[in-house]
């Protein structure tokens, strides 16, 4: 595991849109190395909270702050439907992004690289689809394409924004097992979930979002995968 004694820290955070807020004042700590659900009714802020902390949307006030952790090594999952599906690009392109925050954009991949894009493809068990164009893939293929750019970029910190909607149950557990093994690695993951039979059964610490508020909890749980 991480070093637990290392956090994320939310200081009087308000987050919003537009200078709008949706959540106020969220005060509170995730230790580093744990696996942390942020719940509660769709419009409360969920999915902005974890913008604002990778540093997609500004906060309105308040701050964020990583212990021992430069901003580039956080790695994001967005939601499928925040990705223009039809951009012109293939499955291995889009999964060796994952590479590009260890170096420049404009430098080819070096043999480790594809290396690794290939053992990500691999480990989401869509290797057959390196080739074909991200057009072409059903909702849970293109899900796997997501989570294996992220396994690529090996981040100390992944934030995933509802990693398992609008997939088959298939690869549900694909990534949820995927998930629990990273947390076993001592990566920190911090996810926006719907299901709360599955955050009440796999996740260390909950952070339940309700009427502008942000509740932190600890869930003692006996992680078991199938």
């Amino acid at each position: 595991m991480g070093d637990l004694s290392s956090m994320i820290h939310f200081n009087d955070l308000v987050i919003g849109y537009q200078n709008k807020a949706v959540c106020h004042s969220i005060s509170g700590q995730v230790k580093l190395g744990s696996l942390s659900a942020i719940v509660g009714p769709n419009g409360v802020g969920k999915s902005t909270l974890l913008k604002t902390l990778c540093g997609l949307i500004p906060a309105i006030s308040g701050s964020t702050s990583l212990e021992n952790i430069d901003k580039k090594g956080i790695a994001w999952l967005p939601q499928k439907s925040n990705i223009d599906q039809d951009f012109p690009i293939n499955v291995f392109e889009v999964v060796s992004m994952g590479c590009w925050p260890r170096k420049s954009i404009f430098r080819r991949l070096s043999k480790k690289d594809m290396q690794n894009v290939d053992w990500a493809l691999e480990q989401v068990g869509i290797t057959e689809l390196k080739k074909t164009s991200i057009n072409r893939l059903s909702g849970g293929q293109f899900q796997r394409m997501l989570f294996a750019r992220l396994l690529v970029q090996d981040a100390p910190i992944m934030l995933m924004d509802e990693p398992f909607a609008g997939i088959d149950e298939d690869t549900q557990m694909l990534i949820l097992n995927l998930i629990l093994e990273l947390h076993r690695k001592g990566k920190t993951i911090v996810a926006v979930l719907h299901d709360i039979s599955m955050v009440e059964s796999y996740f260390t610490d909950i952070i339940r979002l309700s009427n502008g508020q942000a509740i932190f909890e600890q869930n003692n749980v006996n992680q078991v995968t199938d």
